[in-house]
């Protein structure tokens, strides 16, 4: 199977996971999340690996940007301090709850590779919370602490990550 063909393919699949997601009145989100496994085991489909340069400047840039333009600058100054304290106190003290745990329950594994792997593993994605929360109504100030979380946590990781 081509390039081309995969990729028209998980695009048909986007689309069939979205019609069914908006039938059974489901978070888009978590009915593509669930797809998605399913297809694991779905025979003939073969592995798709991304190189990280792809998803780092082709799939995370255009995402960061829609949240961002869609979040109210006044909104966001507004939640500065609980924004910040989840997407950079949080994340780093995930990051290194996971580095401490991995370090020790992973022989052989360095420091540099735990906190690697805390920085892959902390920062949470708010799409599928967000989604349902405005759902279910929560109040906008909560909804937008965590989509602003969402759009700086990723930069906190990235930087752990590289760190």
């Amino acid at each position: 199977m081509s390039q081309i063909q995969l990729a028209l393919l998980l695009i048909a699949i986007v689309i069939v996971l979205t019609a069914i997601s908006r039938r059974l009145g489901a978070s888009t989100p978590i009915v593509m999340v669930v797809g998605g496994l399913a297809l694991t085991f779905a025979p003939g489909i073969p592995q798709v690996t991304l190189a990280p340069e792809l998803v780092f400047f082709g799939f995370l840039p255009p995402l960061l940007f829609a949240g961002g333009y869609f979040t109210s600058l006044r909104e966001f100054k507004a939640n500065l301090r609980p924004i910040v304290l989840l997407a950079v106190g949080l994340v780093l003290f995930t990051a290194t709850l996971v580095a401490l745990v991995a370090h020790a329950l992973v022989p052989g594994l360095g420091w540099a590779g735990a906190f690697a792997l805390g920085g892959i593993v902390s920062p949470p994605d708010a799409v599928a919370a967000t989604t349902i929360f405005q759902r279910l109504g929560v109040p906008r100030r909560i909804v937008t602490i965590l989509e602003g979380e969402s759009l700086v946590n990723d930069a906190t990781a990235l930087v752990i990550y590289r760190f």
